[in-house]
């Protein structure tokens, strides 16, 4: 069975396009739940406006679709809680000039 740890690597391979971080370290995954083979993934972006938002939301399902002994992915975007940008990474925020 893949663990939540492996599904967050995999997931960090999505970079946003606008900032240049992946969307871990961005800070746009609040969840990741797996029950046997089905995965699902509650994300966020960082605006409803977010241009992204499409190709963030479909690579996020992809890249986790590859793992083995996942058979199913679900990707739910929430607005709740509202994403600032207090939830990134020390390293993001670092490459962003964010202090």
């Amino acid at each position: 069975m893949v663990s939540k740890e492996t599904v967050m690597e995999q997931l960090k391979e999505i970079i946003d396009p606008e900032v240049g971080v992946n969307i871990v370290d961005m800070g746009l995954i609040y969840e990741v739940k797996i029950e046997e083979e089905n995965v699902d993934v509650e994300m966020t972006l960082t605006s409803p406006s977010c241009p992204a938002g499409p190709q963030l939301v479909n690579g996020s399902q992809a890249v986790v679709q590859q793992l083995d002994g996942v058979e199913s992915v679900n990707v739910h975007v929430v607005w709740e809680p509202r994403w600032t940008p207090e939830l990134m990474s020390e390293d993001a925020k670092d490459e962003l000039g964010i202090f």
